[in-house]
């Protein structure tokens, strides 16, 4: 597993590399992306989320989107989105890059998120989901509407970085 990660500027513009562990202590601006597979069913847009495993080094037990990652060094960022679909819920879906945007959030164990976020998108094609247990604790399909109302009512039971990456999703899945 690399455990490079590129180290951006607020356009996007690549800085650098470092070491995954030592770019959350120091909250350096990095890139990531966050990856949102989606179905319509009876009229509504559902959205597959994951519990990202309890043995996370931060966020671990939470509820957030279908999966997240970031891109090693000469990779784009659609290709590692497809790897960790694929890797994490055993999905082969193609992509798309709706947008992104920067959030900052410190963590109780010293480390701290500072992600340039893209945010992919893709269509459910019905193809077995096969969870990796070693990044997944549990899968559901939530409800655009259902996802809203829980993340107002009970946003630590979800990651710091949904609420920004799903108004992006929304945002494109109802033009």
């Amino acid at each position: 597993m690399n455990n490079t990660i590129i180290l951006v500027d607020e356009q996007d513009q690549e800085i650098g590399v470092g070491e995954k562990l030592e770019v959350h202590r120091k909250a350096l601006l990095h890139r990531a992306f966050s990856v949102f597979v989606y179905r319509n069913m009876d009229g509504q847009v559902e959205l597959l989320m994951q519990q990202r495993q309890f043995n996370k080094y931060h966020c671990g037990g939470l509820w957030t989107n279908t999966c997240c990652s970031h891109p090693i060094p000469g990779e784009t960022v659609i290709a590692a989105g497809e790897r960790r679909l694929r890797e994490e819920m055993g999905l082969n879906l193609k992509l798309k890059n709706i947008g992104h945007f920067i959030y900052q959030a410190p963590f109780d164990n010293g480390l701290t998120e500072h992600e340039l976020d893209h945010v992919l998108i893709a269509e459910y094609d019905g193809s077995a989901i096969k969870i990796n247990p070693e990044e997944v604790a549990d899968y559901r399909w939530q409800t655009l509407t259902n996802l809203t109302k829980a993340l107002a009512q009970h946003p630590s039971n979800y990651t710091p970085w949904l609420a920004q990456a799903l108004a992006l999703a929304n945002a494109s899945l109802h033009k």
